[in-house]
C-alpha cells in the first residue's frame, strides 16, 4: 500500500477516475428527475471517467518529469489515443446499438409470435465533446493537486 501512495501518477488517475464515477448520476439528476445508481459503475456520460484518467495520469507525469520526458511522451499519447477513442469509436458504436435496438423494436412488432427474441443493447458507450471536455477539467485539476500535495 506504501508504493501505491508513493506513485503520485497512478493515484491521481485513481482520484481521479473515482470522482468521474461518483458524480455521473448526480450531474445526470437535475435532467431527468431521477436517480440512476448504475451510473456509478457504467461507461459513457458525464464526465467521461476514461479522459479523466488518463488526463491526471498525463498531468502528474508532465509535473513530475517534465515535458522532455519518454514517460510523459508515453503517456500523451495514450491519453490522446483513448480520447479519440471515446469521442469516437465508442460514440459510433453507441449510436449504432441505438439504431440496432430500433430495429429489434420493429422485429418484435412484427413478429408477435415470438419467433424474435430481441436483446437490447448498450447505447452509452461513447462520449460527447462537453463529456470529453468535463473529464479533461477534472483530469487536469487531479493531476496537479495529488502531485503537488
Amino acid at each position: 500500500m506504501e508504493i501505491l501512495c508513493i506513485n503520485r501518477p497512478l493515484v491521481a488517475a485513481l482520484i481521479a477516475a473515482f470522482i468521474t464515477q461518483f458524480l455521473k448520476p448526480f450531474l445526470l439528476w437535475p435532467f431527468e428527475k431521477k436517480f440512476h445508481a448504475e451510473l456509478f459503475i457504467s461507461t459513457g456520460g458525464m464526465p467521461s471517467s476514461h479522459t479523466a484518467m488518463v488526463v491526471a495520469l498525463s498531468t502528474s507525469i508532465l509535473i513530475i518529469e517534465g515535458v522532455q520526458s519518454l514517460a510523459f511522451a508515453i503517456a500523451l499519447t495514450f491519453s490522446l489515443i483513448v480520447i479519440h477513442d471515446a469521442m469516437g469509436i465508442r460514440r459510433a458504436a453507441g449510436k449504432q446499438a441505438e439504431v440496432i435496438n430500433e430495429w429489434s423494436r420493429i422485429l418484435t412488432q412484427i413478429h408477435e409470435a415470438g419467433q424474435f427474441n430481441p436483446e437490447n443493447l448498450k447505447t452509452m458507450l461513447g462520449h460527447s465533446f462537453m463529456q470529453v471536455l468535463g473529464g479533461t477539467v477534472i483530469g487536469l485539476l487531479c493531476g496537479y493537486i495529488s502531485t503537488i500535495m
